[in-house]
């Protein structure tokens, strides 16, 4: 029987795609995490929006807040627009409302129960600041208009990989298309210690996209174990100046950036995902 915390029901749920699970975090008081079929997908802070606990969303923050400054996406002038393949507990999401007053973002997940889930107990701002699309990654991107958003994050996976299908070269050039004039493609990308699949992605974005960068802590990108690299993808030059690295450095898990030729050659021998 689940019990009652704050405004969320701890306890387990089924979902079309198996079970889910919410857990208080046992260091903040009204924190949870979200488990999906056993792994953890989603830290929610309810009294803080503006938390991110995972470290790769906090290396994504820094291309939102120095990318694209607040005052030019204010909702005046233009609306930050924001497509997440992926939802799980719509973390990014909470945050860029909480950090763009006025985005427009729509979420992509899967499973229906799920999504009505986090809809329901984790206060996801309501369209059309947020709307969730119950739908396949895969499907959805092929069916938005060409120049539509300026942000997408990818942020899919089955188990502890990322589907293939939203690995290929195909599934780029989609994301190039639908992403407007500077928009960057952000790719949540786990991988082993062999880093196969990261050279893979790194080789297909390359093939596609005129810029890329990736963003992880030293013992992944050095093959020391199992984790998660960022990658960043645009056809225009990324906005990664000192103060982007600065924000890395600092950050609980520090990060580096590699860009550039570092990219090129960590993608060496990889053959583009087709």
């Amino acid at each position: 029987m689940a019990k009652t915390e704050s405004n969320v029901m701890v306890g387990s749920y089924e979902i079309a795609t198996g079970l889910a699970e919410i857990e208080p975090d046992p260091y903040g008081a009204n924190r949870y995490i979200l488990k999906v079929n056993g792994v953890p997908s989603s830290h929610i802070d309810l009294d803080d929006p503006g938390y991110l606990d995972f470290e790769y969303m906090r290396w994504m923050e820094p291309v939102f807040t120095i990318g694209f400054p607040t005052e030019e996406f204010d909702g005046r002038t233009r609306k930050l627009r924001v497509l997440h393949l992926g939802g799980g507990g719509c973390s990014m999401a909470r945050w860029v409302a909480a950090t763009y007053e006025n985005a427009r973002q729509v979420v992509v997940e899967l499973d229906a129960k799920l999504a009505e889930l986090v809809r329901t107990r984790f206060d996801v701002p309501r369209a059309p600041l947020v709307r969730l699309r119950v739908g396949d990654a895969g499907q959805v991107l092929p069916t938005l208009s060409d120049d539509s958003r300026d942000i997408i994050i990818r942020d899919v996976f089955a188990g502890s990989i990322t589907p293939r299908e939203l690995t290929t070269v195909g599934y780029a050039q989609e994301a190039q298309r639908v992403l407007d004039q500077g928009g960057v493609y952000l790719l949540n990308c786990g991988d082993s210690a062999d880093l196969a699949g990261a050279r893979a992605e790194a080789a297909t974005l390359l093939s596609v996209f005129s810029h890329v960068a990736m963003i992880a802590d030293a013992p992944m990108l050095k093959g020391r174990r199992y984790g998660n690299i960022v990658f960043l993808a645009s056809d225009e030059p990324l906005t990664l100046g000192a103060s982007f690295e600065r924000n890395l450095r600092i950050a609980p898990l520090p990060a580096q950036l590699v860009a550039g030729s570092g990219v090129t050659k960590f993608a060496a021998g990889a053959t583009p995902i087709n």
